[in-house]
């Protein structure tokens, strides 16, 4: 029997009062847990109460350190919760089970990095140009929305829950309809931390009704954004509208580059990893892999038979590498891509195909995709895949490689794989992305900075500067001067 769940709205557990939707298990289509949709009245009953309870003296008035005390709380209860939250992150969206455990870490790391920022978070006392003292200061920008992805809940909520709660705002969800999960046991855990109620409101649903009205909402003072680059440009207009920020992270089609000294063993490892983990449903993903020609066919070899060692299969399994997809509509999307590549010429050199056999019928499985032959101007090496599918392109000249990598709409990640320090550098700042690997592929910090350029979006998550994104700026004057202002005297 599916769970039936309850969610956060206003200060109370209680049902969205919408209609009543299921969540399925990707490995075989079981159904994981029922639960209602969230609907514009509660959209707003969340809002509304979420703006009375950050100006009340019991979230307004704490000083930094009382909420970053908050913060380290909620990170011991995730962590306290960690082999629970890794398992119910891969019911929800098939991920595997170390892969799972990676986020909740994640996220737990997330809190404790965003609590010692808000603790040891400074104003500033600015040059003095003449007889008085100024200062800026940084202040809560009020209710803010966050909008997050079924790819990676956990840690896409955590890195806009945590900076919010540590600018002092009231933050009102909206997850992924079919992920809704982890937000709701952020929810609780953040109660249980001690965060006033109101604070937190969790409203699982559809987008074009949830995250429309929650956008639309005339006290809502940001929204944070993980997700299609369509969608957050619809969100973008919206916002427009208000004259409120966002924070956009999007698609990405990201290029990783083996040079000719490249250590073939890493390159060959960090290209398998960069596309096939999380198989392929992810935003950075090195789906466009560009190898010098005086290695391809080496290459090739290595990664071919680093598919083939690949493991595709239960979540739950220790020794996965690749899961489900995250439902059959999805995985009829990557089928699309992967015929395109095959109209425009494309030879699938792995995979290309679902896996067969009885064990793989419930679920949305595809097996790792390995295609060559296409050009850079093809659809299916310029639009996002979000699966596991690569396309292998050989180049030699640099400058031309750097036109290739760069001839997208997206710019969101890119990867190098070189011996040289200087090639590396060269490359790297050559490159349209606001993240570039050298060496290593698909790594994270909380204390760096992640955006997008281009369609990949723009705004920062992660750093300590990430909570300026939840703050609004203030300036003040402190007149020193002995004699009245001169202007009007006589």
């Amino acid at each position: 029997m599916a769970e039936k769940l309850q969610t956060l709205i206003a200060g109370q557990w209680r049902h969205a009062s919408g209609p009543e939707y299921t969540t399925e298990y990707p490995h075989d289509g079981s159904t994981v847990a029922r639960l209602h949709a969230a609907t514009v009245a509660d959209v707003d009953e969340a809002v509304q109460c979420a703006e009375k309870a950050r100006q009340h003296p019991a979230w307004a008035k704490l000083k930094h350190h009382e909420r970053a005390g908050m913060l380290y709380r909620i990170a011991n209860g995730i962590r306290e919760r960690s082999e629970e939250l890794a398992q119910l992150q891969r019911l929800d969206n098939g991920k595997p089970i170390k892969e799972c455990r990676a986020l909740v870490a994640s996220a737990a790391s997330t809190f404790q990095f965003f609590g010692a920022a808000a603790e040891t978070w400074e104003d500033t006392i600015t040059p003095s140009r003449g007889d008085f003292l100024s200062m800026s200061v940084n202040e809560p920008l009020g209710v803010v929305g966050a909008i997050t992805p079924w790819n990676s809940p956990i840690a896409s909520e955590a890195q806009k829950l945590a900076p919010a709660l540590a600018a002092g705002c009231a933050m009102v969800f909206k997850p992924a309809e079919i992920t809704p999960r982890m937000a709701i046991e952020l929810a609780k855990i953040a109660q249980m931390a001690g965060i006033p109620d109101g604070i937190i409101s969790v409203l699982p649903g559809k987008g074009s009704i949830v995250g429309d009205a929650l956008v639309k909402h005339p006290l809502i003072k940001r929204i944070a954004f993980t997700g299609g680059t369509n969608v957050g440009m619809g969100i973008q207009r919206l916002a427009a509208e208000k004259l409120m920020p966002t924070s956009l992270e999007l698609g990405g089609k990201s290029p990783t580059i083996v040079c000719a000294d490249a250590d073939l063993d890493h390159a060959v490892a960090g290209v398998l990893y960069g596309i096939f983990s999380s198989s392929g449903e992810s935003c950075i993903a090195g789906s466009r892999a560009f190898v010098h020609e005086s290695v391809y066919n080496e290459f090739k070899s290595r990664l071919l038979a680093g598919v083939k060692n690949l493991r595709v299969g239960d979540p739950s399994r220790e020794d996965t590498h690749m899961g489900p997809l995250v439902n059959l509509g999805h995985r009829a999307s990557v089928e699309r891509y992967v015929q395109m590549g095959r109209d425009e010429g494309g030879t699938v050199l792995a995979g290309g195909v679902r896996p067969t056999g009885s064990y793989f019928d419930g679920g949305s499985y595809y097996l790792p995709t390995v295609f060559e032959g296409l050009p850079n101007s093809a659809r299916m090496c310029q639009e996002e895949i979000f699966g596991p599918v690569l396309a292998l392109l050989p180049w030699k000249d640099e400058a031309d490689l750097i036109a290739q990598c760069n001839d997208n709409m997206f710019g969101l990640a890119s990867g190098i794989w070189s011996r040289d320090f200087k090639t590396a550098w060269r490359i790297g700042r050559a490159l349209q992305t606001g993240t570039v690997w050298i060496n290593t592929y698909k790594v994270f910090s909380i204390s760096t900075p992640f955006s997008g350029v281009k369609m990949s979006g723009y705004g920062q998550e992660k750093g300590r500067l990430g909570i300026l994104e939840y703050t609004s700026q203030k300036s003040f004057y402190w007149g020193l001067n002995e004699s009245p202002m001169p202007w009007a005297s006589t």
